[in-house]
């Protein structure tokens, strides 16, 4: 009885400590497709899908070496197709990308999750980095409008 007494107190001790937890944005470390890096809860892209919606930041693009590899919308991803991974855009979103150096644009769509390094609010399939002259830059500064929702 003592035992049964002992295990119900400290699930229920487990169960109140867990309730109070904090919301406040944590860190860990995730494995990415470029690296190991540490990332935040909390991001500084737009979750909002809305048609004409805009936010700016960092792009990056897919390394070769993920070429053939599911994504996680189940597709495979094919780095001569103009696709795109955005943390929290539905797969199917279309968005117009926007390379801020040279003004040039591609309309990618998402099929993936993505990109988890910080301060990076899209990854790019090879091919649409090409389009917008960014793969000798590697990482650039880019606007992303949506175009069209699913």
């Amino acid at each position: 009885m003592k035992r049964l007494a002992k295990f119900i107190i400290s699930t229920l001790a487990a169960v109140i400590v867990a309730s109070c937890a904090s919301n406040a944005p944590t860190t860990k470390n995730t494995k990415t497709k470029h690296t190991t890096t540490k990332t935040t809860a909390s991001s500084s892209s737009s979750s909002s899908t809305k048609n004409g919606a805009v936010t700016k930041g960092k792009a990056s693009y897919y390394a070769d070496k993920f070429h053939g590899r599911k994504t996680a919308s189940g597709e495979v991803y094919d780095k001569k197709k103009l696709t795109a991974a955005h943390r929290t855009y539905a797969f199917g979103t279309v968005v117009r990308v926007t390379n801020k150096k040279n003004g040039k644009s591609v309309d990618v769509r998402i099929n993936d999750r993505g990109p988890f390094s910080s301060g990076r609010i899209i990854d790019l399939s090879r091919a649409a980095a090409e389009k917008i002259s960014m793969v000798n830059d590697g990482v650039v500064d880019v606007e992303v409008k949506v175009i069209s929702v699913p």
